[in-house]
């Protein structure tokens, strides 16, 4: 009777044992859920856009692209006749500057805290 207890006991050590791992793994991952969490929040939050105060903001935006293409396309011969070679080239410049100021801070309404 003895021998039979024993290996139950055992048996629920090795349990216990188990799942204290298992919970000691998840314990030491959940700083790793809680980043990958709050990455995905960051990257929704900015792709919704620049988000700032309706009623007093300044923003200041510049915005400068700049595109050079060149292409060159050698003649070649076609039985006997020669292509023609074409050089093309192109420049693409664009900029922008805006500057938004607004100060609305009179007009905004807020409910009061309670």
């Amino acid at each position: 009777m003895f021998i039979r207890l024993n290996k139950r006991g055992q048996s629920t050590l090795e349990y216990a044992i188990v799942i204290a791992v298992i919970v000691a793994g998840l314990i030491a991952m959940q700083v790793y859920f809680k980043r990958g969490i709050q990455g995905k929040l960051k990257q929704s939050a900015d792709d919704i856009g620049s988000q700032f105060s309706p009623s007093s903001s300044n923003i200041t935006v510049n915005t400068s692209s700049n595109v050079s293409s060149s292409e060159n396309v050698g003649g070649g011969s076609l039985t006997g006749n020669t292509l023609p070679s074409t050089n093309t080239t192109s420049n693409q410049n664009q900029t922008r500057n805006e500057n938004v100021t607004t100060d609305v801070a009179n007009t905004e309404w807020m409910p009061p805290a309670q």
